[in-house]
């Protein structure tokens, strides 16, 4: 396995245990995703390096930013993706990206799933309000995306 490929691999551990955990992903794992890009890239290739990173960071946080515009998403999702970006560079973030949405209605489909059965077998709160809409972790979507596009792509 590569370095991008080990850091990759224990940032989307990460990810995905503390967005399933506690519904927030720290920052402490985007930043050491985006800082670890910089470091391997430009380790690698010199300032040439430095700007794929930083170029795939700006468009995996600018692919994924919309989403959070319109409270479709969290800002740790945001920067997840710009992490994962600075690791993978422009040309697969962007592949990482599509199939992150793949994945994520794949998981959307089977959430309203389970709540619509849910909701066959109980009753509408006392006050007659649906219950609140619970967002969807969608960290294990974008480590899917990240992994399978490094694999394939990368």
């Amino acid at each position: 396995m590569t370095i991008v490929g080990t850091i990759s691999f224990v940032v989307g551990c990460t990810a995905a245990v503390e967005d399933l955990a506690r519904r927030r992903i720290s920052n402490w794992t985007s930043g050491a995703a985006v800082v670890s890009g910089f470091v391997v890239h430009a380790s690698r290739a010199g300032w040439r390096g430095a700007v794929s990173a930083g170029t795939g960071a700006l468009v995996g946080f600018a692919v994924f930013l919309i989403f959070y515009l319109l409270n479709g998403m969290g800002a740790g999702d945001v920067k997840l993706m710009a992490g994962f970006g600075s690791l993978l560079g422009p040309s697969v973030i962007l592949g990482a990206a599509w199939l992150a949405a793949a994945v994520g209605g794949m998981m959307a489909l089977v959430y309203a799933s389970v709540l619509a059965l849910r909701a066959r077998r109980c009753a509408r709160p006392a006050n007659g309000e649906p219950a609140p809409v619970e967002m969807i972790p969608y960290a294990p979507a974008i480590v899917a995306g990240a992994w399978l596009a490094e694999f394939a792509l990368g």
